[in-house]
Order: structure tokens, then C-alpha cells, then sequence
């Protein structure tokens, strides 16, 4: 039988419990918690997953094409700070980030995706454009968010870790 495993460092429960309740919102009768060195398994097993999750496939994400389905894209059209939120609470960060120019030292909120996926990583730029939030790519795998408006929209979709 299919399973879902979704591996969540042990540093943020409260996506712990989100992805618990997530998994039984949509389809999960009964959700596991496997404790494992540093994370937590949340996993479910179902016929079904592999309904919700086309994208899956043997091998490295990367090296395979990444595709909304049919059903997927309005949702992700519809609610793309939600799809936003759970990219970069899985494939990103908010950091502080240091800079000096001339001189002066600088500290100032920047997002960070990074995705080895090209089709991903259109994905995140595609939800971000539609929200209006300004981005550049600042390596061929790396997205930033730096702006002040930009990251302060971006804190209203995504919000904290924890």
C-alpha cells in the first residue's frame, strides 16, 4: 500500500503538527509520528497518495519533469501563498542577512528558495510574480527575496518556523 512520508526536523513542531494535520484534512484516517535521529516521519499509509502526488516518481526530483496536473494548477492559482508557504518551509529559509558597503554594516530580512529542480523553481517564481512579490536569482539554484515590501509580503503568506 502507498505511504506518505513527509520528514520534518525536530526544531519546528509546530510543522510537525501541521503536516499531521494537513495529511488527515485531506485523506488520512490514521497519521504516525516515527521518531527518527533529529526528525520526526510524519507519515499515512493510502490508496490514494499517489492520486494527489502525480508528480511522484523513481529517482532524483531534478532529473525528471515536474508538472502540475490539470486539477493542480487552479489550486495553486487560487492559493498561492499556501503553495508558497509550503515551499519555503520545505526548500527555504528567512535568514538575517549582514552586508557592509562602504564602510557601514547592514542587517536587513532576506528570503532564501533553493531547488536543484528547474521546474520547481518556476513554480515558486510563477506563485511569486502572482502575488507581486519582487525576486531575483542569485545563483542558478537560488532564489532571493530582499526587498523590504517583498519580504514583508512574503511574511504575511509564509510566516515563522516553529
Amino acid at each position: 500500500m502507498p505511504v506518505l512520508r513527509v520528514f520534518c526536523a525536530d526544531a519546528w513542531p509546530d510543522l510537525i503538527a501541521a503536516c499531521e494535520d494537513a495529511m488527515r484534512a485531506v485523506l488520512a484516517r490514521s497519521v504516525q509520528r516515527v521518531q527518527k535521529r533529529g526528525c520526526v516521519a510524519v507519515q499515512s499509509y493510502g490508496m490514494h497518495w499517489p492520486c494527489l502526488f502525480p508528480q511522484h516518481g523513481p529517482g532524483k526530483k531534478h532529473d525528471r519533469p515536474i508538472v502540475l496536473a490539470d486539477w493542480q494548477r487552479p489550486v495553486v492559482e487560487a492559493y498561492p501563498g499556501d503553495f508558497l508557504r509550503g515551499l519555503f518551509h520545505s526548500d527555504g529559509c528567512r535568514v538575517s542577512n549582514r552586508v557592509t558597503v562602504r564602510g557601514k554594516r547592514y542587517v536587513y530580512p532576506r528570503y532564501m528558495f533553493v531547488n536543484e529542480s528547474t521546474d520547481i523553481m518556476r513554480l515558486c517564481q510563477q506563485a511569486l510574480d502572482r502575488l507581486g512579490i519582487a525576486w531575483r536569482m542569485n545563483r542558478r539554484n537560488s532564489l532571493s527575496v530582499a526587498r523590504r515590501e517583498a519580504v514583508a509580503a512574503l511574511d504575511r503568506h509564509v510566516g515563522p518556523k516553529s
